[in-house]
Formats: structure tokens, sequence, C-alpha cells
């Protein structure tokens, strides 16, 4: 397991999580694709996790929350000659968690914890929210594991 710097290590001491929740959605199936009738296994699957920025937000009283915005995404694409795959259907998101300040922090702690730890508060509700569209869509099913990040 990763050493966790002084300063994420100050941001996990110093942050609540208070609230995660939806800021936007979108999901897509091209005019010219039926998900019903195709082959599951042509498709190309990529996946987008994004940490966009972080704010820090004054609360009625003296209080303060830290805003993390993430971007989530899944795709599917049929193969092509070039690099890029023809993309056939998507769902997208964007989330916001919500933390309660505790104690004062630099900027650069919380920059750190948006990157290395707020996506994992984050992730089951992207979870959820890929399969029930995923479903309703009939798109071929993609199950996420419990987390996954890319490594450092």
């Amino acid at each position: 397991m990763p050493k966790v710097s002084k300063k994420l290590q100050q941001a996990i001491d110093s942050l609540v999580i208070h609230d995660v929740y939806l800021k936007s959605s979108q999901a897509h199936c091209a005019d010219d694709f039926d998900p019903k009738s195709i082959e599951v296994d042509s498709l190309l699957i990529q996946q987008m996790h994004v940490v966009h920025r972080s704010e820090l937000v004054q609360i009625d009283g003296d209080g303060q929350l830290v805003r993390v915005y993430i971007r989530l995404g899944n795709r599917w694409g049929s193969p092509t000659e070039s690099d890029e795959p023809d993309i056939k259907a998507f769902v997208e998101a964007d989330f916001i968690a919500e933390y309660q300040l505790t104690s004062k922090l630099e900027q650069e702690a919380i920059d750190e914890f948006a990157l290395k730890n707020a996506s994992y508060h984050v992730w089951p509700y992207w979870r959820e929210l890929l399969s029930s569209q995923s479903e309703r869509l009939r798109l071929p099913r993609v199950v996420l594991p419990t987390v996954q990040f890319a490594k450092e």
C-alpha cells in the first residue's frame, strides 16, 4: 500500500464526508446502433475518470465545506482503422462529493485529497448509476469492481 503523505493525512483527519450527489448525467445510443442485436464481444469499452476541481465553500454560520467535482463515464464503440473507436453508446455523470472541514487546511492538502481520496466516496454511486442506465438502454452489462483507480 502506498505511503500517505503528511498533507494527505492532514486532509483525511480534517475532512468528514457530508454528502455525495449527482450534478448531471447523460446517456445515449447512436441512431444506427441496436444494442439488443450486436455481438457484445465486438464492442470496445472505454472508461473515463476525471477529478475536475475542488472548492472551499462557506456555509451558514462559520462552517466550511470542501466540494470535489468528479466526472465518470463509460462508452461502447466499434473498432475502426484509426485509434479512436466509432462510439455507439455512452453513459456519463458528474458527481459532487462534499466534506465538512473540521480544521484549517492548505489548498495543497485539499487538492491531494481530491485527487487521491474523493473518488472512493463517489465510486459506489457511479457503479449503481452505470449499472441501472446500462440495463435501461439494454447495453452490454458492465460490472465495475468495488474500487478501480489508476496507480500513481
